[in-house]
């Protein structure tokens, strides 16, 4: 056989164990979100809150605890954050949205809001249903390769 040859299989089998550590991966990891979510949806509560502001920002500048920021892995620390500052009461907290429903969230409204510690998972108007938010248009790659 020729050396060629050889490192092409070599290259393949490489490839091929990847391919499957990645799977296994990520089964392992999607079995973990869904026992956090269901943490989450157990502990979950209704609340009434006036949203102030919004805004996606890193977790030093977000204005969360300092414990929650410890708690937090090294590499998180470097994405941005939906950081939501809300009137829950007569105290004024800053909370982390989900990603799905940041854009949902509309500033100064009063909304009613799924809480679980921290974190809000659900919205919904309080006074009528909640706007749409408008589709954004597909960017210069997108449009490139033909995605919606």
């Amino acid at each position: 056989m020729s050396p060629q040859i050889i490192t092409l299989i070599i290259v393949l089998a490489i490839c091929v164990a990847a391919f499957i550590l990645l799977y296994f991966q990520g089964k392992r990891n999607m079995k973990k979100r869904d026992e956090q979510q269901a943490a989450i949806d157990q502990a979950a509560q209704w609340v009434n809150m006036l949203i102030i502001d919004k805004k996606k920002l890193r977790m030093k500048q977000s204005g969360l605890p300092q414990q929650v920021i410890d708690q937090t892995p090294k590499f998180a620390r470097l994405a941005k954050v939906p950081v939501v500052k809300a009137k829950v009461g007569p105290q004024i907290m800053v909370l982390i949205a989900d990603n799905q429903i940041y854009d949902q969230i509309p500033v100064k409204k009063e909304v009613k809001a799924s809480v679980s510690g921290l974190f809000i998972s659900d919205v919904r108007g309080l006074r009528g249903p909640l706007e749409k938010p408008e589709k954004k248009k597909p960017g210069f790659f997108a449009r490139l390769t033909g995605q919606k």
